[in-house]
């Protein structure tokens, strides 16, 4: 499996605007099956907990919340390449083809 970082590297979604990507990205989000959302979950679980966990640490020590700021900043770079790959995989075919 290949990790997109960006919308506009997905093969056959580079020359389209942003609102036709997330469009088409959305729509294919969609068709991803129940084991790979899943997954997905489950790793954006192991992101979001840790931030909770820092908050409730706040009353013992501040730098927990610049934790949690920072690990709720990292959230899409490290979230978002992931839906990105599982999502492609489930774009129409003409546009895939298109490119190639």
């Amino acid at each position: 499996m290949k990790i997109y970082s960006s919308s506009r590297k997905i093969p056959g979604l580079e020359n389209l605007s942003l609102t036709e990507r997330m469009s088409l990205l959305e729509d294919a989000s969609k068709k991803i099956p129940i084991p790979e959302k899943t997954l997905l979950n489950i790793l954006k679980l192991f992101v979001i907990v840790p931030v909770f966990y820092l908050l409730l640490q706040i009353a013992n020590d501040w730098w927990s919340l610049v934790w949690a700021a920072l690990i709720t900043m990292l959230y899409p770079l490290l979230v978002k390449p992931l839906q990105y790959s599982f999502a492609a995989k489930h774009l129409p075919k003409n546009l895939q083809k298109g490119d190639e």
